[in-house]
């Protein structure tokens, strides 16, 4: 760097006239160059509206290239050539003046214009001084877009600055931060997955149905009756809607069976209008003797092709009801079954109470009245401190709270290297010795996004709660309209910060080595490029939308200083490799702010597209950077993939994450489980391998006298608990032992009673008279358990009052509604629509549905749901058992084909799909697993698997027979399908095999049966001859499964003799 150097400012002020007429002026605004693309951003410096109390007749002013800053990589002076003209956007006026100290020198052409008032025209400063022993600076006064005066001075600054003082509270970079080595335990009480005290009977006591159909002959008869019934219909209706007539009473006897009544059509008008119509059908009597009779209203007037209206919201917005186009990309083949069409838009079912005044406020949200998210990644913003991580990957944030090294109140980033990941001590039970689990340090600040106005009165607050982002605001204070904004968004590459009148200060308790400019990438975007004291570089990128740069002064080893009354963008990203710095400049200038998905299904192949809103300067004309997951990689299309760059960052939970150029992504599934049924299933064989649908006579005697007694039980007792997830176990138990008789043991008239007493049991759910009912939520807009509102116990039934594990709970009834539906289609015309709002409620896949949020469980960024709800956790959201996600994607599934519909079915589809691809990722370990740490994989699972860490425990104890076993319940036909043979053969050597850690012949009470029935995915002989043997103990089979359908299970995948 040259010792001696010019300083040259240059101002030049123009178009000035005191009598003259209010001008619009346009100019080329560094902020909005032509480069980074004009679009809807293209604007013309405002009018002018108050003219200068100091220059009475000035409109605007010109400033020049010299007020850029002036960090330089190659350590020049900042002096160009040929000073080109700015105009600063929004501004009514702006002067330039010189500010003492004067540097020693020349200075020329000063004049005074008697038109324009005592102003510098062509000002040069020559100086024969140091750079390094004085600093030089202007001040710019301005009137900002809000037409505030304001003045700033920009400094001259050598091209790398170093730190000279600290200002931090320890006198050493903090590069470990704090560990969470406890389970965090709120909502999640050490109860088992299952009821573990169940009534069994001795012997069978059920009394099959005569014949072999569902229902008998006999017809009851009476006379045609007219019910008169004031209704209300909405102005137009695409929905069905209900009410229930009674229509006869016949007199039975005790004994006496009536299955089935014949009801006349029925028109419904309205003033003499035909409003509905409903057609004739059956339906099933009670057994009273009182025959409830349906009536389906369907609008006179049906629209075909695409249907275009209008829905009020609670905000008052406009809605457009779904077409058949959904967003379709160049690259997809976009025909077929489009996969995310509403569930349905009506309220939910009326004997569900609509209540507020939830347990937990929603802290900080503002400008949202409809559904909120409450499983989701940036969860904790909202949540209690509002100071535990969000985890967006590969990056975390956290609202510093003035904790740390540099005492910031403002938003840190971190990331975390795989070489910085602690592990537990080794279980050295098991073979290998792994790891008990694996964590990364929480609270380490690399960079902070902050302002100097921010303090102790600082305040955060959040909007746009969606399913791939939110929108976090730090302000000064309460109604400060200076703020701070973040985009937050899933794989977001760099970290964004809009400025709104506040002085940036980036911060850092790692400690600043340097700070070096690194010129402009493009104009109107100023870059730098820090190195922090733990050897890590990251880049800094900054577009200011009023003309000047931030002018970054390193103040001292924490705080890198911009100027004040500042607006404008600055993004973070780090730098893993200096070759892939010019992608991230390519980059820079365009952001996410919000995430999309869309998708095709067509025969067994499906196709999808995660995309993303855009803003920035440049984003009209800039492609995104988004990090990818490896389970993204894996599946994206010959497209996509041709923009995945070199650029990876490790995740806390997931691998390497790797960046991809581009504004959306395709992703595609070539084998959706389409033939999956309600039967014993394998993936990857002729025609999806069914199973012998036979079963052999073998099979067959030894279920057929196990069967009547398993289904003699007291459905009622089992199902009607205090707890949604233990009832709807019971529920989907019985409702898989009756199509087991129904439809494979050729026991048709057994199947028929117990499915009668089946919907009985469910019946208690629809009308809502289950011990804890269901509420309607209405502050956070879901149906949750009241259990927590009657105990005042958050854990109360798992803690589904808070949100805690829906998926894990509904999919359950899911699955039982399916069996009942498929078996007796009469029945859903009165449970439908209680099952389908259980649906909305965890995976409604619309944001049309203003009743619920989109996908409340589900992440699609992650491939895999998250179990917990609105409990702040400082290691992120988890998931306990990813057999019970699959469960709740294989009821949707079953539950939409049964109901006809499409859309659902391949969302079922593909969830599943996409399910067994993460699982087999980042969950179900086998030997070659790249993902997961080295020192963890020999666990096999990851227990519990949190957004920063793994812990190989559960819940609910340190059995290890708990621990694999959480990841197997239920044995479904889909457990094939996401527990691969290799995966399964290691797990069963590694722990269950003779001789193992856990031999499954020591294994007690019902995980005993779990574990035998998973046994049968690669030894389907072994897990029937265990089912089968003399003398079975009834202890073996847990609350939510029935020998009858371990047996038929184990059999169907080639298990039983013939």
């Amino acid at each position: 760097m040259p010792t001696k150097w010019g300083h040259l400012l240059t101002i030049l002020q123009v178009l000035f006239a005191s009598a003259s007429p209010v001008r619009r002026f346009y100019g080329p605004s560094r902020y909005l160059d032509p480069e980074c693309g004009r679009g809807d951003q293209d604007l013309y410096i405002a009018e002018l509206l108050t003219p200068s109390s100091n220059y009475p007749g000035a409109d605007a002013a010109l400033i020049t290239d010299d007020l850029q800053p002036t960090l330089h990589p190659d350590g020049s002076s900042p002096i160009t050539s040929s000073p080109r003209s700015i105009v600063v956007p929004g501004a009514t006026w702006a002067i330039a003046d010189l500010l003492t100290p004067p540097p020693a020198g020349t200075v020329s052409d000063v004049s005074t214009d008697s038109d324009a008032g005592p102003y510098s025209k062509d000002m040069l400063v020559a100086s024969d001084g140091d750079t390094e022993s004085q600093s030089y600076s202007s001040a710019i006064t301005f009137a900002d877009p809000q037409l505030s005066v304001q003045t700033i001075t920009i400094t001259a600054l050598p091209s790398s600055q170093v730190p000279t003082v600290t200002s931090a509270s320890q006198s050493f970079p903090d590069t470990t931060g704090s560990l969470i080595t406890t389970l965090e335990t709120e909502g999640n009480p050490p109860v088992q997955p299952f009821p573990t005290s169940i009534q069994t009977v001795a012997s069978p006591t059920l009394e099959p149905l005569n014949g072999t159909a569902l229902f008998g002959n006999s017809t009851a008869f009476s006379s045609t009756s007219t019910v008169t019934e004031t209704i209300t219909l909405p102005l137009a209706t695409f929905e069905s809607f209900s009410t229930t007539q009674t229509v006869t009473t016949v007199v039975v006897e005790t004994t006496a069976i009536i299955t089935a009544v014949t009801v006349l059509n029925t028109t419904i008008t309205a003033d003499g209008s035909v409003v509905a119509t409903s057609s004739a059908g059956t339906t099933v009597f009670t057994t009273t003797g009182t025959a409830l009779v349906e009536t389906t209203l369907t609008a006179s007037t049906i629209v075909t092709g695409t249907v275009e209206t209008t829905l009020t919201t609670a905000l008052g917005s406009i809605s457009i009801l779904p077409t058949t186009n959904p967003t379709c990309y160049e690259s997809m083949a976009c025909s077929g079954q489009d996969i995310f069409q509403p569930v349905a838009l009506g309220q939910p079912p009326n004997n569900i109470e609509q209540r507020g005044g939830h347990p937990v406020s929603r802290l900080g949200i503002v400008d949202i009245y409809g559904p909120v998210e409450t499983n989701k990644f940036y969860q904790n913003f909202v949540l209690g401190s509002q100071g535990s991580p969000s985890f967006v990957m590969p990056y975390s944030l956290t609202w510093s709270k003035g904790a740390g090294n540099a005492l910031s109140w403002g938003m840190a980033i971190s990331h975390l290297e795989n070489s910085q990941k602690v592990f537990g001590p080794n279980n050295t039970a098991i073979p290998g010795g792994p790891a008990s689990y694996y964590i990364n340090g929480i609270g380490i600040q690399s960079l902070i996004l902050s302002a100097v106005e921010f303090g102790s009165n600082t305040v955060l607050t959040a909007d746009s709660l969606l399913a791939f982002s939110a929108n976090i605001h730090l302000r000064p204070s309460a109604g400060s309209p200076s703020v701070l904004t973040m985009p937050v968004v899933q794989g977001m590459a760099f970290v964004t910060g809009q400025y709104t009148n506040l002085q940036p200060a980036i911060q850092s308790s790692i400690f600043f080595r340097s700070v070096a400019a690194a010129g402009e990438p493009k104009p109107g975007i100023f870059k730098y490029k820090v190195t922090l004291e733990d050897g890590k570089v990251w880049l800094i990128y900054a577009t200011p939308a009023n003309g000047f740069t931030p002018n970054f002064q390193l103040v001292s080893s924490t705080l890198l200083r911009g100027l004040p009354n500042w607006y404008g963008d600055i993004q973070i990203a780090k730098l893993p490799d200096d070759q892939f710095e010019s992608i991230y400049d390519e980059a820079a200038g365009a952001y996410p702010t919000a995430g999309h998905i869309a998708g095709f299904a067509q025969n067994t192949t499906a196709q999808y597209s995660l995309s993303w809103s855009k803003g920035g300067a440049c984003s009209s004309n800039t492609t995104l950077l988004m990090f990818a997951l490896p389970h993204h990689c894996e599946s994206f299309d010959f497209n996509t993939k041709s923009n995945v760059t070199g650029i990876q960052l490790a995740t806390t939970t997931k691998g390497n994450a790797t960046a991809v150029v581009g504004d959306y992504w395709v992703l595609k599934e070539d084998n959706l489980p389409v033939s999956l049924g309600f039967a014993p299933w394998r993936p990857g064989h002729p025609t999806d391998f069914q199973g012998t649908i036979s079963l052999s006579p073998a099979a067959l005697s030894v279920i057929q006298n196990i069967s009547p007694t398993e289904a003699s039980q007291n459905m009622s007792a089992q199902t009607n608990l205090n707890s949604m997830y233990y009832s709807g176990k019971a529920l989907s138990k019985f409702a898989q032992l009756v199509y087991t008789m129904h439809d494979l043991t050729n026991q048709q008239a057994l199947a028929n009673a117990a499915l009668l007493e089946l919907e009985s049991c469910f019946e208690v759910f629809t009308n809502n008279r289950q011990q804890y009912p269901l509420i309607y939520d209405t502050d956070w807009k879901g149906l949750v358990s009241s259990a927590s509102y009657v105990t005042g116990d958050p854990g109360a039934d798992f803690g589904n009052s808070y949100y805690n594990d829906h998926h894990f709970h509904y999919g359950y009834f899911l699955h039982a509604a399916a069996v009942i539906g498929y078996l007796d289609p009469a029945w859903l015309n009165q449970n439908k629509d209680y099952v389908n709002a259980l649906v909305r409620d965890v995976s409604n896949p619309s944001f049309l549905d203003q009743y619920f949020p989109v996908f409340r469980s589900f992440d699609w960024y992650h491939g895999h749901s998250w179990a917990k709800g609105l409990f702040e956790s400082g290691d992120g959201k988890d998931e306990e058992s990813s057999s019970e996600d699959a469960m709740f994607a294989y009821g949707l599934k079953m539950w939409g084909k049964t109901i006809g519909d499409a859309s659902m079915e391949a969302r079922g589809n593909l969830m599943l799909s996409v399910l067994a691809r993460s699982l087999q990722n980042y969950f179900l370990m086998t030997s070659n697993n790249t993902n997961q740490p080295a020192p963890f994989i020999g666990n096999k699972v990851t227990g519990i698997l949190f957004e920063n860490k793994a812990d190989h425990v559960t819940y609910f104890g340190a059995d290890l027979s708990y621990i694999q076993g959480i990841h197997m319940i239920p044995l479904m036909p889909f457990s094939t399908l996401t527990r691969t043979e290799q995966f399964v053969t290691e797990e069963w050597i590694t722990y269950f095999a003779d001789g193992a850690v856990r031999q499954a012949t020591d294994i007690t009470g019902g995980w005993k049966g779990i574990v035998y029935a998973n046994l049968a995915i690669i030894n389907p002989t072994a897990a029937y001859n265990f089912f089968t043997q003399p003398n079975f103990d009834m202890g073996w089979i847990d609350g939510g499964a029935s020998l009858t359908w371990y047996i038929a299970l184990s059999a169907l995948l080639g298990g039983a003799p013939p």
